[in-house]
């Protein structure tokens, strides 16, 4: 069965240039809007902004993005072994870009109101996770762990962010202040609202598509997308021609490719996408879709 598709090199460019982009804005919301104004951000970053503070006391002094790199090593043995090796490669090269923008950046300060700082840092910070998340790799650290309880459990990356990150709340109330504690609860809401926003791998869609080559379509979708497909038997209202309906149900993650496969096999079809708020029976996820593929190849 032939690929249409063919964007290895085009998808690692858009991968390097997500990797580049996260670490930038990482690095100012980090620079410019938490650090100056003592609020915290969310995981490992958080857990190294809290670890310079408290090493900066006793008189040592190491940078943010050398702690961030040095507390992700452990995670990503963890990484190595229950997610893969290209997306641990990805993501580890994701945690590199971060801590050297944040060390390269400078630190500054925009505005002195601290809500700003905490909401502006948070959504930063939440728009380099949820890219990268949506391109298959982490920013490491919590993202990590979260990623892993999502893929068991079905529920959101945002949540699981939200959850385990409350953690970093409370040390930052009992060794700073309390009101540094309050303004790292905004801005770590606001990044998991954020990484869920943009991360949509949970979000199911139906696609409805109206095609005069419905046999390469259905060819082509199973190949692509890994997804069951309905074919309803229709009549083109002007022209009265035979057509096929194809419909699909998938994530929003794979919008792209089947609007890739759509514009590629068939030009002058007519899809209509509708959202699905839920889906009872069997629907693979991305795990289980990569080890179909997997068995797909071996054969």
């Amino acid at each position: 069965m032939r690929k249409v598709i063919n964007y290895t090199s085009k998808d690692l460019a858009k991968k390097i240039f997500v990797i580049l982009f996260t670490g930038l804005t990482g690095a100012v919301g980090l620079n410019y809007f938490l650090i100056p104004a003592n609020v915290f951000s969310a995981g490992m970053t958080g857990i190294a902004q809290i670890a310079e503070h408290l090493l900066s006391t006793t008189g040592l002094s190491i940078d943010t993005g050398i702690l961030i790199f040095l507390l992700n090593v452990p995670v990503f043995i963890l990484g190595f072994i229950k997610l893969g090796k290209s997306a641990m490669i990805l993501s580890f090269a994701n945690v590199i870009s971060m801590s050297f923008f944040t060390t390269l950046v400078p630190v500054g300060q925009v505005t002195d109101n601290v809500l700003m700082n905490a909401i502006t840092g948070g959504v930063l910070l939440g728009i380099g996770a949820g890219f990268s998340l949506k391109f298959g790799f982490t920013t490491g650290g919590l993202d990590i762990v979260s990623l892993l309880l999502s893929k068991t459990t079905g529920r959101t990356v945002g949540n699981y962010m939200m959850l385990l990150n409350g953690v970093i709340v409370i040390v930052a109330g009992f060794f700073f202040a309390w009101e540094s504690a309050l303004y790292t609860i905004i801005t770590i809401f606001t990044m998991s609202t954020v990484v869920d926003y943009v991360h949509t791998s949970h979000q199911k869609m139906t696609a409805f598509i109206s095609t005069s080559k419905s046999s390469e379509m259905r060819a082509v979708l199973s190949s692509e997308l890994l997804r069951g497909l309905t074919v309803i038997p229709a009549r083109g209202g002007f022209s009265s021609s035979e057509r096929e309906v194809i419909m699909i149900v998938f994530t929003r993650y794979e919008l792209y490719t089947l609007k890739q496969v759509v514009a590629d096999v068939d030009p002058n079809s007519f899809t209509n996408i509708v959202a699905t708020d839920s889906v009872v029976g069997s629907f693979l996820t991305q795990d289980e879709q990569q080890l179909l593929k997997k068995s797909q190849i071996d054969k």
